[in-house]
């Protein structure tokens, strides 16, 4: 026999040890949550009497034609120009897309995913910070709205990921690099805000090992999203203090990437290939500014136009049938070698 009667779902939410979301989600579709949650579920109904109010489900399930777009920084023009991409495409597709920056805060990336939850989006586009997220709470928005990350990935949180294979890019480069001229030190944040530049060391350490080459690191203090001034700023010093190991540097990104060329310059060392050239500086983004330094930056571009399409193809299915995917999509795409003028 049943036991106590529980009068909502909020409290039998709390009975079964099971957030108010996934409960919910669990009563919209059974099939949508995993199985060890729907077993969880399943005992507490035997356990108490609850019947939850079907109408109140409805109409909770009513949702608008707003797509939300998060991003960690719209001051950054990688995610300016990944987000320019996905608002055309939900445009295109009849949503109405909601973009909101999360100004490299974990406590702001919640502010905007509560901010959506109330307006009851149809789905939502998220780029987490990623190391600085909080993945619990991002873990529960996604089970109680349609959700796919992109370029950074957080495991268990959202329906799919869809981001760049740094793994192949800096294969690519270092590749390069060691085949045309002295092997790459690697310039990066001692503790970088972004998770894909952890993947970008490690496969950089991978390449130059299997080229038979000793990883060298230039390993530069600063914090943020401020990163042309750390590069420029820190770039100087190690200039000035020639603690470069060798003549070819690897930034992590491009923006380290354009202050270490600004640092360059400003110290009077030129960069490129022509005769007299004391140095070569790549970077990984294809930044929108790359082609535009002096010298262009030699850079990986990545696939902004797959990944965004790819993303927003993705909400689009998951809203419009309404149920979940039965396995969480991890989808990584190739990057591109850009040579210019700097390496």
């Amino acid at each position: 026999m049943p036991g106590a009667k529980i009068k909502n779902m909020e409290g039998f939410a709390a009975v079964s040890g099971i957030s108010r979301p996934t409960v919910s989600k669990y009563f919209n579709d059974p099939g949508s949550v995993r199985k060890s949650t729907r077993i969880k579920i399943e005992a507490a109904l035997e356990r108490y009497d609850y019947r939850p109010n079907i109408y109140a489900i409805n109409q909770n399930r009513r949702r608008t034609k707003n797509i939300g777009l998060v991003v960690p920084n719209l001051t950054d023009p990688f995610f300016a120009a990944i987000a320019r991409t996905m608002e055309g495409l939900i445009l295109a597709a009849g949503y109405n897309p909601l973009l909101l920056s999360s100004h490299g805060g974990a406590e702001q990336e919640i502010s905007n995913l509560d901010s959506l939850r109330a307006i009851k989006p149809a789905g939502v586009l998220l780029a987490p910070l990623g190391r600085a997220s909080n993945s619990a709470l991002l873990a529960e928005f996604a089970d109680e709205i349609p959700t796919v990350l992109f370029d950074a990935n957080l495991e268990n949180v959202g329906e799919a990921f869809f981001g760049s294979d740094n793994a192949q890019s800096i294969d690519l480069i270092v590749q390069y690099l060691c085949r045309t001229g002295e092997p790459p030190a690697f310039f990066e944040m001692k503790n970088p805000v972004n998770p894909n530049a952890y993947r970008r060391r490690t496969a950089y350490t991978a390449s130059m090992e299997r080229l038979g080459q000793e990883p060298h690191f230039i390993r530069v203090n600063g914090e943020g999203w401020d990163f042309e001034e750390i590069g420029f700023r820190q770039g100087t010093r190690v200039i000035a203090e020639k603690l470069l190991p060798t003549n070819t540097v690897l930034c992590s990104n491009d923006r380290l990437a354009i202050g270490l060329l600004s640092a360059a310059f400003e110290s009077g060392a030129r960069v490129g290939l022509e005769e007299g050239c004391e140095l070569r500086i790549a970077g990984h983004d294809d930044h929108p500014f790359a082609r535009y330094t002096c010298p262009s930056l030699t850079t990986i571009s990545q696939d902004y136009a797959a990944i965004g399409a790819r993303s927003v193809e993705t909400i689009l299915a998951l809203i419009e049938e309404g149920k979940s995917a039965k396995e969480r999509e991890v989808t990584f795409f190739e990057g591109r070698l850009v040579m210019r003028g700097s390496a």
